[in-house]
Formats: structure tokens, C-alpha cells, sequence
């Protein structure tokens, strides 16, 4: 199958159908495409930028400064604009300049002067009589383009920017062009990073995922799927088509996620945070809100820290290790024993006979009557659970490593008076799920099998 290159006819999130002007979508941070510093501008003897070289045509001749209704031009060009506008005016705004963020790569200017790319957009736009924040999300859609560069912070221009670079990314991961060893021709590495920056100064909840998918697979833009056969390009049906969509939005989907786990990596070893924390948190799946995710790892970092978290961890992987070398199955629902948990039948502890099969909730029944020590277990983990659920819903995942903490002289004191692999297998089955149960409590808040230490 030949693949079309995403540099061809893209617009920003929008169909190419639809874009106001035909212009190559060429790579935001290519090494080519970086701006210099704006001290060193050509400007003309009025100090506006020179107009030698253009091409003499306007870069937007559907607008007239009349029907943009312009502000004019402002007296500091590079001071972030106030954020005024409704929703809806503010991405009318995201999407004029999504179409027209790529047009001065035509002109006679940036052809001569490629590092002006951008730059040059704002002033052409401010020129035409665009609003204000267009024709600064035109100038700044670029950044940041490296470490210390400003990062955007008006919506219009955040928008602009967050599209160009998924935008790019997801269409190089839909056609293969990865990123590999020290090869990285399109600066995929550093558009993944300034996504990263962008999301967290602007504090972004952002689902990566879904964006990526849309833009790497939205028929608008990947336009009918061709294969090779003897030689000729033959259309899929549309149900192949479909299915081939979908296996492909599945392993781009991972292969992104990865990519960004790795800059996240980068970007916060000079913060401090340790990279197995972020791998622990990745882990647990599902997880593209990089902002929260963020937090649950600060959180987490802060707890293994301390003498709790590190005995928990310590516990956790005695549990684990045990569970392993019996080859230990889960149940579809964790494990529930003892008082207060159903793990006891009304009557057991007595002597009756107990119930063998599931409660009506599914939930596994203990069938002995447990030790103290297994016991304290099972009540600290019918305490501990809700709490960490409640505060991992309202992302106060502080409060839930506080709950797994009350967890650490439980997990200690069943592993100091319990034999876990008793001769009585209904003995050593009831405690390798509550064993399981502790584990999956713990795996709430991050995977600790990929914790180092």
C-alpha cells in the first residue's frame, strides 16, 4: 500500500476540502523552520519588517480589512492579547488561523528568509486587517521550539499550536515515520515536548488519544484506503476499510501514548521525577490526561519516599512474587472475606457449613474462618478501598496514597502470623485472593510491580 505523506494538502484539524488555501503542511519544528530571534528581523527605515521579496499578493485575499473588522495593529505586537470573545467567536478565531498558520511559506520572504516562517504570517495578517489574536496565533503557532521558549498561554494561539504539532505527529505514527535511535528528520521528539509544555502550563485536559485518532484516521483525511495488488491501486470495501481503520487506530494509539510516556520522561528528569514512577502510572492503561496523570505521580512519588510507602512497596512485592510462583488466577471481581466484607456466610463463624458458591454481587467468599491477622487484613482493606475510590474520583490522589498507607502494618502482620500456602487448599485459595485483593487495591493508583527499589 502506498501511504500519502502528511505533508500534502493537511489542513489543522479541519478537512483539506475545506482549507482556505492550498499550502503544503510542512513540518513545525524542522531544524530549517526555527526562528531566529526577533532582534535580528530585517525592518525597513519605519521599523516595520521589510517588505523586500514578497511577492506582492496578499497572503489572504479572501479578507478585506473591512470585513475582518480589524482592531488595527497593535502598539507591542508580542504582548499576549486580553482573552476576549465568546466560545464560539474564539474558535471561529482558532480555526481562520488553523487555515491560514502555513500560507506565508508561499511568499517571496520566508522562501528567501525560511527562519521567518511565522513571524512573517503575523505581520501579514495584522497587515490584512485579521483580529488580533489570529494573527498572533499565526505568528506563535510554532511554540515553543525548544527549552525556555515562551509557551502561548491566549486560547486562540494554545489551540493553534496544541493542533499543528498533534496534527504532525499523528500523521507521521499513521504512516510509519517514526522516530528512530538519533534519527529524527521531521522534530517529532520536540513537537511531543512542546505539546507537553503547552498542557501543563495552560494546565490542559486533554485527552491525547482521541485527538490523535481523529486526526491520523478521520476519512476528511486519510481519504479512500488503497492497496497494491499485480500493480494497481484497488480501493477497500468499506467494511475492510473500516476494520483496517480500526486495527490501525489500536497500534497508533499505543505507539503514540508510548512516544509521549518517553518526552514525559525527558521533560521531568531535570524536575526530579523518577522515570519508573511515570512508567507505574502509565501502566495501569487508559491514562492520556497528561495533567492528571502528572499529579498521581507527584503524588506517588511523594509517598514511596516515606517509610509507609516504602514497606508497602516492600509488601506488595512479596505478595506479588507469591501470587506468580503459584500462578494464581484472579477472579472476575476482587476478593471480599471475612466480617463486614462477605466473605463469612451469617452462621460460619460458628461452625455452619459455608456458602460455597458466590455471593448474588459475585463477589468471592472466604471458606474458613480467618485468623486475627488475616482478619485485620480484610477489615483494613474494606476501610481502605472506598477511601482510595473517593479520593481518586475527585483526584485527590494524595489522599489516596493516605488510604493504602493504613494498608502497610496489615499487609506486615499477615505475612508475620499467616502461612499463605497452608496445606488445607481451601485455606491457601482463600488467602491467594485476598492476597490478589490487596494487590488490585494498590494497583488503583499505580502499577508498584514496575516501581524500582
Amino acid at each position: 500500500m502506498i501511504k500519502p505523506s502528511p505533508l500534502q494538502g493537511r489542513g489543522l484539524g479541519v478537512g483539506a476540502a475545506n482549507a482556505a488555501l492550498e499550502v503544503p503542511h510542512t513540518p513545525a519544528l524542522s531544524p530549517e523552520g526555527e526562528r531566529e530571534n526577533a532582534a535580528k528581523q530585517p525592518t525597513d527605515s519605519t521599523g516595520s519588517p521589510a517588505q523586500a521579496g514578497a511577492s506582492g499578493r496578499s497572503a489572504y485575499p479572501h479578507r478585506s480589512p473591512a470585513q475582518a473588522g480589524a482592531s488595527g495593529s497593535s502598539a507591542h505586537p508580542h504582548e499576549v492579547p486580553a482573552f476576549a470573545g465568546t466560545q464560539a467567536e474564539l474558535a471561529d478565531q482558532a480555526e481562520l488561523a488553523a487555515r491560514l498558520c502555513k500560507a506565508d511559506l508561499v511568499t517571496e520572504m520566508v522562501g528567501e528568509f525560511p527562519e521567518l516562517q511565522g513571524l512573517m504570517g503575523g505581520y501579514y495578517a495584522r497587515a490584512e486587517g485579521l483580529p488580533d489574536a489570529v494573527a498572533d496565533a499565526i505568528r506563535d503557532h510554532y511554540k515553543p521550539v525548544g527549552q525556555g521558549d515562551d509557551v502561548p498561554t491566549a486560547p486562540v494561539t494554545v489551540a493553534v499550536a496544541l493542533a499543528d504539532k498533534l496534527d504532525t505527529i499523528s500523521a507521521f505514527f499513521a504512516i510509519d515515520e517514526l522516530p528512530t535511535g538519533s534519527k529524527d528528520p521531521f522534530a517529532l521528539r520536540r513537537a511531543a515536548l512542546g505539546v507537553l509544555a503547552l498542557l501543563q502550563s495552560n494546565s490542559l485536559r486533554l485527552g491525547i488519544l482521541s485527538i490523535v485518532q481523529r486526526f491520523a484516521f478521520d476519512p476528511l483525511h486519510g481519504g479512500t484506503m488503497m492497496r497494491v495488488i499485480n500493480g494497481a491501486f484497488v480501493p477497500f470495501e468499506p467494511a475492510e476499510a473500516e476494520t483496517h481503520r480500526s486495527e490501525a487506530k489500536l497500534k497508533v494509539s499505543a505507539l503514540v501514548l508510548t512516544f509521549f510516556a518517553d518526552r514525559l520522561k525527558v521533560q521531568q528528569r531535570e524536575a526530579g521525577v523518577r522515570h519508573d514512577l511515570i512508567d507505574a502510572v502509565f501502566a495501569l492503561g487508559g491514562e492520556d490526561d497528561l495533567v492528571r496523570l502528572l499529579a498521581r505521580v507527584h503524588a506517588l512519588q511523594a509517598f514511596v519516599t516515606t517509610e509507609d510507602g516504602a514497606n508497602l512497596l516492600a509488601g506488595y512485592k512479596r505478595a506479588a512474587n507469591i501470587l506468580k510462583k503459584e500462578g494464581f488466577t484472579p477472579a472476575p471481581l476482587p476478593f471480599r472475606g471475612g466480617v463486614g466484607g462477605g466473605g463469612l456466610p451469617d452462621g460460619a463463624a460458628n461452625g455452619d457449613s459455608p456458602h460455597p458458591n458466590p455471593s448474588p454481587e459475585g463477589e468471592g467468599l472466604a471458606t474458613h474462618a480467618p485468623e486475627p491477622a488475616e482478619q485485620a487484613l480484610i477489615d483494613a482493606l474494606n476501610a481502605a478501598e472506598p477511601q482510595a475510590d473517593t479520593a481518586i474520583a475527585a483526584e485527590d490522589f494524595t489522599a489516596a496514597m493516605a488510604a493504602l498507607a493504613s494498608l502497610r502494618g496489615p499487609i506486615d502482620a499477615f505475612f508475620d502470623g499467616v502461612t499463605v500456602n497452608d496445606a488445607d487448599p481451601a485455606k491457601r485459595t482463600s488467602r491467594l485472593a485476598l492476597l490478589d485483593r490487596f494487590r488490585a487495591a494498590v494497583h488503583k493508583v499505580a502499577d508498584f510491580s514496575r516501581i524500582e527499589g
